[in-house]
C-alpha cells in the first residue's frame, strides 16, 4: 500500500501525543522517511495543525521537512524527514546525566528553536526531551523540535491580557494539564493560559534535568490521582536557588529573567544565548559538536580509542581526555580512509 503514490510503511518505531510513528520508504528514491498516522476519531486533528506549523517553519534550521500529507481510509498521514534518537534516549545512554558542556551546547540550539517557533506566533506547550531529536548524516549534530500536536497559535497582538484569568483552585478541581507534568510551568499547572515565558520555563527545567540528572519533584510517592498536585506543590516550594544548587549562577539568572517576563513581553533570546555562551567560554569549552554521546560512541566503535586513552594523561576536566582521544581517533581514521 502506497501513500501519496510513493510512500510505504515498513515498521512501527514509536508514538507521538496522538498517533503512531512508522519507518517508511520512498519508492521513487529508496530513501527512508518517517510516517505519522492519526486516527480520524481524534478531533480536532492534532496532525493537521502539526503539518500547518511545520510548513510555516519551512527552511528554518531544526524543524523536519514535510514530504506529504493526506488521508487514507480512517487515518490522517504525515510523511516527513526521518530523524535520529531523541534527547531522553541519549540522556539514558550517557548514564542519566549530561556534562555541563553538552547541556550548554544543547541550550544554545534549543533557544534558537524556541525563537523560531515563537516568532511564528506558536507555543509548543509539550516540552520534554523525547520531543527533541537529532538529525541524521550531515545533520547529526542538529537538534530538531518535533511533536507539535499540542502547539497553539497566538495572535501577535494578543500575547498579553488586560485581565488575566484567576488561577483555579487545583485542590478542588485540578485543571487538565497540557504537556508533560515533570517539565510543565507552574502557570501551566494552575490552568493559566500560557505564553512564551512558559515554554522557556519548561525548557529551563529540562536543562536542569540534563545537567543534574533529576529534578526535585521526581520520584514522589503518591497515588496517581494525587501525584499531579504533589508535583505542583513541590515546584512551588522549590526556590530557584534550591533548584539550581551547585550549578553555575547563570542557571539562576535564566529562571529569574524568564519569571520576570510579562505575557506580552517578547523574550530576549539572544541575551539568554549570550549568557550561556559566556559561561561556556569561561569554562574553557570548545564548540566542537563533541557531545557526551559522541565520546561514548567513539569508545564503543573505535578499537584504537582505548589505547589512546590508556596512553594519555586524563587527569583533566571530566570527559576531556576521552573527548581529545575521540577527536584524535577520528582524525586518524580519516587519514587511513583517505
Amino acid at each position: 500500500m502506497a501513500f501519496g503514490g510513493r510512500y510505504h510503511l515498513v515498521r512501527k518505531i514509536g508514538s507521538g501525543s496522538f498517533g503512531y510513528v512508522y519507518l517508511g520508504r520512498d519508492a521513487e528514491t529508496g530513501n527512508e522517511v518517517a510516517m505519522k498516522l492519526e486516527h480520524h476519531s481524534v478531533a480536532p486533528s492534532f496532525l493537521c495543525e502539526e503539518v500547518r506549523i511545520y510548513r510555516s517553519l519551512a527552511g528554518k534550521a531544526g524543524f523536519p521537512e514535510v514530504y506529504w500529507h493526506g488521508d487514507r481510509d480512517d487515518f490522517a498521514i504525515l510523511v516527513f524527514e526521518l530523524l535520529g534518537p531523541n534527547l531522553e534516549d541519549l540522556f539514558r545512554y550517557c548514564g542519566n546525566q549530561f556534562s555541563l558542556k553538552t547541556t550548554l551546547m544543547l541550550a544554545d540550539q534549543l533557544l534558537h528553536r524556541f525563537e523560531s517557533l515563537h516568532s511564528n506566533n506558536y507555543l509548543h506547550r509539550d516540552i520534554k526531551p523525547e520531543n527533541f531529536l537529532l538529525g541524521l548524516g550531515e545533520r547529526g549534530n542538529t537538534v530538531y523540535m518535533t511533536d507539535l500536536g499540542l502547539a497553539i497559535y497566538r495572535h501577535p497582538d494578543r500575547w498579553g491580557s488586560n485581565s488575566p484569568p484567576r488561577p483555579r483552585d487545583v485542590k478542588a478541581r485540578p485543571p487538565q494539564l497540557l504537556g508533560t507534568c515533570r517539565y510543565a510551568s507552574i502557570r501551566g499547572h494552575l490552568g493559566i493560559p500560557q505564553s512564551r515565558r512558559d515554554d522557556l520555563e519548561a525548557l529551563g527545567y529540562m536543562l536542569v534535568y540534563f545537567v543534574r540528572g533529576s529534578l526535585p519533584w521526581q520520584g514522589l510517592k503518591a497515588k496517581p490521582e494525587d501525584k499531579y498536585l504533589l508535583v505542583l506543590e513541590k515546584k512551588q516550594a522549590t526556590s530557584t536557588s534550591e533548584l539550581c544548587a551547585d550549578l553555575p549562577t547563570e542557571f539562576v539568572d535564566y529562571f529569574d529573567y524568564v519569571h520576570s517576563l510579562r505575557d506580552e513581553d517578547r523574550p530576549d533570546y539572544q541575551h539568554l544565548r549570550r549568557m550561556f555562551s559566556n559561561l561556556f567560554l569561561q569554562q574553557g569549552f570548545e564548540y566542537d559538536n563533541v557531545f557526551d554521546w559522541t565520546i561514548r560512541e567513539f569508545l564503543r566503535l573505535e578499537p584504537d580509542a582505548q589505547e589512546l586513552l590508556a596512553s594519555k594523561d586524563v587527569d583533566e576536566r571530566p570527559g576531556e581526555g576521552a573527548r581529545d582521544a575521540a577527536k584524535n581517533v577520528t582524525k586518524a581514521g580519516r587519514r587511513k580512509r583517505g
